[in-house]
């Protein structure tokens, strides 16, 4: 197996990458009271010194009320939290490393236990007020990323958060301009928050966009089942302003329609002609809730993975959990020394390796 093209580089707009593998974006939970810490920076620099290509931080929340359900949750917003992330992004750049925040809002995923004296803000019963304001939060999110030096910024709008509320129908229920019948009118919400931080960073500042079909709160959730239905949720989105569509799927060699064996990201790739990233499972066994039953990793076949990247599907490959418990899994899968990567165990999550 020739796994050369993974290390070839790429460049859009103002991102320029040694090599297409993406350290994807997971949440640690450590940040002291919003803050990154030096430990935050020692953690994602040791990414960088390790060969990965493009770093997404775990997510980071805007200037909401609502917006976290942990309270070590890293905040994008404040000065003591945006000195946190300076620090996090020239400790990066030092090793020359390339990073990007991913810009969160939880949605109504939190319990009314974490945050008694906060209302959850649910994508059904949110105020215009409220919405209008949470779209500027995300951009000026957006504009202190780009000021911070970071190389890119991803907006997180999958996995049942608030960005996919608005998306999927079982949880946006609204009758005005922000919810609809078709998927088309319930991702104008995901619309104008694009609009808003491309104009707060400009037209060469790379917009990422993680999307997903899947929720956390049902697995066999889609929300486009036909090719001319993800048409119709994602051109919008590439016109609103997206540059690189990122595709979580549980398993990424699944097919994402029946009659073609293209899974998310490359249907994606072929709707909007942007570049995209695969994620899902990418260097465990089988899927990842089969690697926290204890499955492990599996080491050396990346067999599929790679016929499908030498077919053009995808341009950027993002590993997870692989990475999280062996920050070398990039640089050992590059000189063949899959022998010595750490299986992924469950309490990796629990520490800053």
């Amino acid at each position: 197996m020739n796994i050369d093209t993974l290390f070839t580089p790429f460049s859009y707009k103002n991102l320029h990458l040694n090599n297409r593998l993406v350290m994807a974006p997971m949440t640690r939970a450590q940040s002291d009271n919003g803050v990154p810490t030096n430990e935050i920076a020692d953690y994602y620099s040791r990414r960088a010194a390790s060969d990965v290509g493009l770093i997404l931080s775990e997510g980071t929340v805007i200037n909401r009320p609502a917006s976290k359900n942990i309270q070590n949750i890293p905040d994008f917003y404040g000065t003591e939290a945006l000195r946190g992330w300076k620090n996090v992004i020239d400790a990066v750049h030092k090793y020359g490393g390339k990073m990007g925040p991913q810009i969160w809002h939880v949605g109504d995923t939190r319990s009314s236990e974490t945050y008694p004296e906060i209302p959850m803000e649910k994508a059904s019963t949110m105020t215009l007020e409220d919405i209008r304001d949470t779209i500027a939060q995300f951009a000026a999110s957006a504009k202190s990323a780009k000021d911070l030096g970071f190389d890119c910024l991803e907006i997180h709008g999958a996995h049942g958060y608030l960005i996919d509320q608005f998306f999927w129908e079982m949880t946006n229920t609204r009758t005005d301009e922000y919810g609809g019948k078709t998927l088309k009118e319930r991702s104008r919400f995901a619309v104008d928050v694009i609009k808003a931080m491309r104009a707060a960073v400009g037209e060469d500042f790379t917009i990422i966009i993680r999307l997903s079909q899947w929720k956390q709160q049902d697995y066999q959730s889609r929300l486009a089942t036909t090719s001319s239905e993800m048409e119709d949720w994602l051109l919008p989105m590439k016109e609103a302003g997206v540059d690189i569509f990122h595709c979580s799927q549980r398993r990424f060699w699944e097919p994402e329609f029946e009659g073609s064996d293209l899974n998310f990201a490359g249907w994606a790739k072929k709707i909007t002609g942007q570049p995209t990233i695969t994620v899902g499972s990418v260097g465990l066994k089988s899927d990842f809730m089969s690697a926290f039953a204890g499955e492990g990793s599996e080491k050396t076949d990346l067999s599929e993975l790679m016929r499908r990247f030498e077919r053009e599907d995808f341009d950027l490959v993002a590993v997870g959990r692989a990475l999280l418990t062996d920050h070398q899994w990039v640089q050992k899968i590059k000189e063949g020394r899959t022998e010595e990567i750490s299986d992924f165990s469950a309490e990796s999550l629990g520490v800053l390796y």
